[in-house]
């Protein structure tokens, strides 16, 4: 998410956990495993809540993907099966930021030390916020400092391309005023989108039943093409669209999975020019000036 202060990004990562299913018991369990190698198991109690951690942008190596002297999880196995969010995504280390890559992609963390290697389950929803430039007011011509467009370029670089290319989702954020704060409330609450949600992800789970995965974000290989290929109009769309943004073969790979979600989420059976289209929608752009 990509917006200016005060926009509620980080409000609307921590609701996100609501609106996800409650995990499974053989979820649960995992989940259990973790946090008790971590020494962090609530008096030895079982959640059926899916994790969200949201450790600071001044995090160590160590701190997000596990380490030490005597190897612990880090923050991405401690949201294995929930939320990692990660506010002021620019203002994490590059390095650090960068060691996510790999449990990003195979849903694991694999830590090698002298006396041990351990590999820990790292299967998370990866949330990020970030101000559009360092002043944060980039397209406000009364607040943005005088150094922009070229500060938001400047500021956003500092995640790399390969990061960014494992994020499927990249929303903007408009700006929210006291004005917004005095309308009636949205006629969708978090129960409605949450039921939503449970729909889709139970037509995922009959889905994969003899395949074992979990979720759309787990399709690769045969099974991507078996359960995600578009109809006609919608593969034309996306062969259209992966030429003309460049789109390499894991983003290629991450569209098709988003647009399954997204027909999913629909009640669809099969995925079309429109799902391909939104899934689209969502890549991401220049810096607006």
């Amino acid at each position: 998410m990509i917006g200016p202060p005060g926009a509620g990004k980080s409000l609307l990562a921590s609701c996100l956990p609501g609106i996800l299913p409650e995990l499974s018991p053989a979820e649960a369990l995992e989940v259990s495993m973790v946090q008790s190698v971590a020494g962090t198991l609530e008096e030895g109690r079982i959640s059926r809540a899916r994790p969200f951690r949201a450790p600071h942008h001044s995090a160590s190596m160590a701190a997000l993907t596990g380490g030490g002297l005597k190897v612990k999880p880090g923050e991405v196995s401690l949201a294995h099966l929930g939320v990692l969010f990660l506010d002021e995504l620019p203002e994490f280390q590059r390095p650090v930021l960068d060691s996510l890559r790999q449990p990003l992609e195979t849903g694991k963390v694999d830590v090698a030390r002298a006396n041990a290697h351990v590999s820990f389950p790292a299967r998370v929803q990866l949330v990020a916020a970030m101000n559009p430039c360092r002043c944060g007011h980039l397209g406000d011509p009364a607040l943005a400092c005088s150094r922009a467009p070229r500060c938001a370029a400047d500021y956003q670089s500092r995640v790399s391309g390969p990061m960014l290319d494992r994020i499927d989702l990249h929303v903007e954020v408009d700006p929210v005023s006291a004005a917004d704060l005095a309308l009636p409330p949205p006629a969708e609450g978090s129960a409605e989108v949450a039921a939503r949600v449970r729909r889709a992800r139970d037509r995922q789970t009959a889905r994969f039943a003899e395949s074992g995965a979990r979720s759309n974000a787990e399709l690769d290989g045969d099974a991507l093409d078996r359960f995600a290929e578009p109809d006609e109009a919608g593969r034309k769309l996306l062969m259209q669209a992966a030429d003309a943004m460049r789109l390499s073969a894991r983003g290629y790979v991450r569209m098709l999975r988003v647009a399954r979600t997204i027909a999913d989420l629909a009640g669809a059976d099969e995925v079309g020019r429109i799902h391909i289209a939104e899934a689209l929608s969502y890549r991401r752009q220049a810096p607006r000036a």
